[in-house]
């Protein structure tokens, strides 16, 4: 397979409503799609983050340049591109795990639809549907909590996730917990907002009966999570924390989380997030399929990830209609509280021509086999 040509896309969706985090708040989704065009078939992925570095290091600009300027050469050098080249091409770039992942998964993309294969049978994915959790944003009141988890109930959801923050988490548990009994499959997140001066206040959560409590201290801080650990009977789950493979031996290991998140953008794609899979699986320790308000471009791939045995967790792969009105893929519809797993080969879909025009704010072609493969930016719309 040879690379003819690479283009970056930028697009701008609104989100049906505001999306709050203990990092922010989102108005909408603000990221870039990457197009490879190979001699045999095309690919498409999306790059994860946010225009800001507030959720993680990386940001929109920021992996632009590192695609261009740093991973796209050493790929394009490759004799063969093939996406088990890719990782070991990129290593001596350090770090920047989900602009490797955008080009990780691309090629993957070109490379299996070349092959007539779905990602989901490459991966090993199990299931034909996977269960739909749901996040819930941090709310202005818990009446208007209360009616957004009644919402998504009654669209069918199988397990809700509240974020939290300090001054914002027994009471709405305890209010979500009253309001609809002790058989709702809940957990929370909180993005890194505690210390672990906080683990006597954090534990009266165990009260509740949760799932899990998602990366509730500093990222990369195992000892703390572990520390934490000690005092909770809630599980732990890591999230952010959670870089590789590696990172999840040391995790389970050190019993800083009983629970992993899988996120395969911020792994470095879906080869490793297989990985991570596959350990926390040997190990005893349930995963599941985190998300990043994808649009259906990443939320596709990450459904196939949902499928695999190992994920025994309702994940975070909600219906497209819960962040947007119109997505820039058919969207993904939520029936009997589950969403499918795409078939087509590849990751079983591709952009609608209509909608990718109206949501895109810019295009840049960042390689062509032409003379010189020189970038050659392009401003439209």
């Amino acid at each position: 397979m040879r690379i003819e040509r690479v283009e970056l896309l930028h697009v701008s969706l609104p989100l049906v409503t505001p999306f709050r985090t203990s990092f922010g708040t989102m108005t909408s989704k603000d990221t870039f799609l990457l197009h490879i065009v190979t001699d045999e078939a095309e690919g498409w992925s999306e790059f994860a983050a946010d225009p800001e570095p507030l959720y993680c290091s990386e940001f929109v600009a920021g992996a632009e340049i590192v695609i261009r300027d740093f991973l796209l050469p050493r790929v394009t050098a490759l004799r063969e591109p093939t996406t088990a080249a890719l990782a070991p091409a990129m290593a001596a770039v350090k770090g920047h795990e989900l602009a490797k992942a955008a080009l990780e998964t691309a090629l993957l993309d070109a490379e299996l639809r070349a092959h007539d294969m779905p990602l989901a049978a490459f991966l090993g994915s199990v299931h034909e549907r996977v269960p739909a959790g749901v996040s819930v944003g941090i709310k202005n009141s818990l009446p208007e909590l209360l009616d957004d988890v009644e919402k998504y109930l009654a669209e069918g959801y199988t397990r809700i996730k509240l974020k939290i923050e300090p001054g914002w988490d027994l009471e709405p548990v305890r209010a979500v917990r009253t309001r609809f009994g002790d058989t709702l499959p809940l957990q929370v997140d909180a993005n890194t907002a505690y210390t672990l001066a906080d683990a006597e206040h954090l534990r009266k959560l165990d009260a509740f009966d949760l799932l899990l409590i998602e990366e509730p201290l500093e990222e990369n801080n195992l000892h703390a999570h572990a520390l934490l650990q000690q005092r909770l009977t809630t599980p732990v789950c890591l999230d952010e924390s959670i870089h590789t493979a590696r990172d999840a031996a040391a995790a389970i290991a050190m019993d800083a989380c009983r629970v992993i998140n899988v996120k395969p953008a911020r792994v470095g794609g879906y080869l490793e997030a297989r990985r991570i899979h596959d350990l926390a699986a040997a190990h005893g320790v349930p995963v599941w399929c985190g998300g990043m308000l994808e649009t259906g471009i990443g939320r596709a791939p990450n459904l196939a990830l949902a499928a695999l045995p190992g994920c025994t967790l309702p994940g975070d792969t909600s219906a497209s209609s819960r962040y947007f009105a119109e997505d820039i893929t058919e969207p993904f519809v939520l029936r009997d509280g589950h969403l499918p797993v795409p078939t087509a080969p590849g990751i079983g879909i591709a952009p609608l021509p209509d909608a990718l025009a109206r949501f895109t704010t810019a295009t840049r072609e960042l390689y062509s086999a032409g003379p010189g493969n020189r970038p050659r930016p392009t401003r439209v719309g």
